[in-house]
């Protein structure tokens, strides 16, 4: 992934989190991924393997996208916070908009 379609996607990453279109962290992103609420997650790609074992069958499993290739503090950043593992987003316009962005890897 190059340093532009990383911009691109934390930009729109960071526009669900302000318009509460995304969750964040491993805990609440697990959670929208049981509800059935979840369409996609950014992950860590420096994660702890804890987190990661917690998070990315789960959604393996219910045929969640799973991007990743950002660092903690990437994602944190756009989240208003230090680091975070993992973001999700729920909303199904914002989910597609960021397929989009992936190009043919996220169809």
């Amino acid at each position: 992934m190059d340093a532009a379609m990383t911009r691109r996607l934390l930009g729109l990453a960071g526009l669900g989190v302000r318009a509460r279109n995304a969750v964040v962290g491993v805990d609440q992103v697990r959670a929208a991924a049981q509800a059935g609420s979840l369409k996609l997650a950014l992950v860590a790609a420096d994660v702890s393997r804890h987190s990661r074992d917690k998070l990315v069958p789960l959604l393996v499993a219910k045929g969640i996208l799973v991007v990743d290739g950002f660092t903690a503090s990437d994602l944190g950043g756009v989240a208003g916070r230090d680091t975070t593992a993992a973001i999700g987003i729920v909303d199904a316009q914002l989910a597609k908009g960021i397929r989009g962005a992936l190009g043919p890897a996220g169809k």
